[in-house]
């Protein structure tokens, strides 16, 4: 039986000269793109999600993204190269 790898890469709102990347909602507003609101939530796909890590917003983007959204995965990391966003790989 073969397990499924999960592979992401986590954008940090940090920008590479270490200063905290704004505005504030950065991470939400991109995560909106494909987001659902039912019941009076918003719920975000497990493919692209904010998070908070140490104290920083991020957003998580899973790698079946590129498979699932090419054009969606293609403009969330020009955003993060064009601001200066951290990314970093995890498994």
């Amino acid at each position: 039986m073969k397990t499924r790898s999960f592979k992401r890469k986590v954008l940090i709102g940090k920008t590479a000269s270490g200063h905290k990347f704004r505005p504030s909602d950065w991470a939400e507003r991109m995560c909106g793109t494909m987001s659902t609101f039912r019941n009076r939530r918003i719920y975000y796909s497990p493919l692209l999600r904010p998070a908070v890590r140490d104290g920083v917003k991020c957003v998580i983007v899973d790698d079946a993204l590129l498979r699932e959204a090419p054009e969606i995965h293609q403009q969330i990391f020009e955003f993060a190269e064009t601001n200066c966003l951290l990314v970093i790989s995890e498994q």
